[in-house]
């Protein structure tokens, strides 16, 4: 197993569950990570958080939500829980500073996949 696999273990992810959702295939893995990393659904739940745009920005938080639940990504999945529930109840109040949490998590992500 790889140095950035072994790290996103620490780092609380899945990778046992993944893997072998993806037949062990640890070059597909990372370039599915590369892409989630450049999601523009990041954008978009940011731009419609700002905006006070409910709807999109859940839309947004659950595709994202999804796609973190397929590949593993179990802390970026929780945080983005805590912003798809008070969404899917019409609440927006204090999501900015989730939607920060979520971001230094993307951050860190980031940084253990480019070593």
């Amino acid at each position: 197993m790889s140095r950035q696999l072994e790290d996103l273990r620490a780092f609380g992810c899945d990778i046992d569950g993944t893997m072998e959702r993806m037949g062990d295939d640890e070059e597909f893995y990372m370039e599915c990570i590369q892409d989630i990393i450049a999601d523009p659904y990041f954008d978009s739940l940011g731009t419609a958080l700002k905006a006070g745009d409910v709807k999109l920005a859940f839309d947004a938080a659950h595709t994202l939500k999804g796609v973190f639940a397929n590949v593993g990504l179990t802390p970026l999945f929780e945080q983005t829980v805590r912003i798809v529930e008070p969404l899917r109840k019409g609440q927006r109040d204090g999501l900015d500073a989730e939607f920060d949490k979520l971001m230094q998590l993307k951050a860190r992500l980031e940084e253990i996949v480019s070593h």
